[in-house]
């Protein structure tokens, strides 16, 4: 069962600005950047399932985050039908985050309080998703729409939170440009956990990346 209500989660989400998205199949590997991006100042983790297996390595994940790291909200992306995202909710998932907007999922979660988080690409799709109870949408992909989509979203519609994944960065121009448009919180996957960092286990790099992104965040919202 989650940890968190839909309503706690979003509330982070708002808060702390950034969900880290990370996949590895190596689940020593996954504690390593997941401390890492704890210690950093991150309070959330979306592990995007995408490899065969996936789910035996995120609930050894999130057993760990439960037991040792207090705080941290452990989610899954990449979930394109209801019977998966039942799965990870059964192991413990706080969040799904899909690539695109599912009624079945949006079922499923809303039956267990959860937060889901599906990928829209349009005006409708988005009003679609906050008619089925989402709290906080993902823009995906980021980089097709850009920081002007959302600005022109939240005219009409100052009530809708969006989360852009894809085309976002650590570089200060390009989140300013982001949060300016007035998005609640990015998704960032490899532009923060590179492959160099993994490659070559710079977990206190990762640290450091982290806690300098978030307070970068921080400051851009002032």
């Amino acid at each position: 069962m989650a940890q968190y209500s839909r309503i706690e989660v979003a509330q982070v989400m708002k808060e702390t600005g950034m969900v880290p998205l990370f996949y590895h199949p190596d689940v020593e590997l996954g504690k390593k950047v997941l401390k890492a991006c704890f210690d950093g100042g991150a309070r959330l983790m979306e592990f995007t399932a995408r490899g065969d297996f996936a789910f035996e390595v995120f609930s050894e994940l999130n057993k760990f985050a439960i037991k040792e790291l207090p705080g941290m909200i452990m989610g899954v992306g990449s979930i394109t039908d209801a019977g998966a995202a039942s799965m990870f909710m059964q192991m413990g998932a706080n969040f799904i985050v899909t690539p695109s907007l599912r009624e079945d999922i949006a079922i499923v979660c809303n039956r267990r309080k959860v937060l889901w988080s599906p990928g829209c690409g349009s005006l409708t799709e988005i009003n679609n998703a906050e008619e089925l109870g989402c709290e906080i949408v993902k823009l995906f992909p980021g980089s097709t729409y850009g920081p002007g989509f959302v600005k022109a979203i939240k005219g009409p519609q100052p009530w809708t939170s969006v989360m852009p994944t894809g085309g976002v960065s650590t570089e200060e121009a390009n989140l300013r440009g982001w949060f300016d448009a007035g998005v609640t919180c990015v998704g960032m996957g490899s532009k923060l956990i590179s492959k160099e960092i993994l490659v070559n286990k710079d977990f206190k790099g990762l640290e450091t990346k982290v806690k300098e992104t978030l307070a970068l965040i921080q400051e851009i919202k002032k």
